[in-house]
């Protein structure tokens, strides 16, 4: 075996073990810095906040809808997109008020997320950082998916020129999406530091230092690790954007 080979063994041996077993320090030092810092981190790097339900007792949601679907995952207003904003003074207020309230970041205005499952997405997340591709910011959510934070396709001003994909989801639709979930315009997701039901967390794996990558860059690796994943062929026909 040459050294090269050897070598590219060794990294990909580190980074299956640290994706399966340990945080990056940069997450490990931002959850020492409190609920409120990350808010604040997460829309100083431009992603829009908006208050969240949270978790209560008895694995419920602090909404009063009986039966919530979506316990602690979704907005507290209806009027949560023009609600979302990236103001300092506003999210502050909100985190001090709402103690106890997770947040979740609009889609689609400044950046989109790639959500799939937690073990194509480790898989994937090896592969990408294993050949040198950028990756942004990770977040990973216990109930069992990863979120990769991407550049947004836009929100242009002719609807004409938008992009439709069929891996687009909304929080209503996303049962019906079991394996890659594109979040864009009309989409959320939690942002961390997020509490669920049962003790379950939604946290950062890779940080929001890093840039905000194309999602095109990210979507064919993302796309054959769901693939394999549900143990289906990729279909990059229709895992690929295209204009009308």
């Amino acid at each position: 075996m040459s050294a090269e080979s050897g070598g590219r063994t060794g990294l990909q041996g580190k980074l299956s073990q640290w994706l399966r077993g340990r945080r990056p320090k940069e997450a490990a030092a931002g959850n020492e810095g409190g609920r409120e810092a990350l808010l604040l981190a997460a829309a100083s790097a431009g992603l829009p906040l908006a208050p969240a339900a949270h978790a209560a007792p008895g694995y419920r949601c602090s909404c009063d809808r009986v039966g919530c679907p979506t316990p602690a995952r979704h907005p507290v207003s209806f009027a949560w997109q023009t609600q979302s904003t990236t103001d300092r003074s506003q999210i502050e207020r909100w985190a001090r008020h709402q103690p106890q309230a997770n947040f979740i970041t609009a889609t689609g205005m400044v950046h989109d997320v790639l959500d799939v499952p937690l073990e194509a997405g480790r898989e994937a997340l090896e592969r990408l950082l294993g050949s040198g591709i950028e990756v942004g910011p990770v977040a990973e959510s216990d109930d069992g998916r990863l979120l990769f934070f991407t550049l947004t396709r836009g929100t242009p001003e002719d609807e004409d020129e938008w992009w439709p994909c069929e891996l687009d989801c909304h929080p209503e639709t996303a049962d019906e999406h079991p394996g890659l979930r594109w979040h864009c315009r009309g989409s959320y997701v939690l942002v961390p530091p997020a509490r669920l039901p049962g003790d379950q967390a939604v946290h950062w794996v890779r940080g929001l230092e890093h840039p905000l990558p194309d999602p095109l860059s990210l979507l064919e690796v993302l796309t054959d690790a769901c693939s394999r994943y549900v143990g289906e062929e990729p279909d990059h026909e229709n895992a690929w954007p295209l204009r009308r």
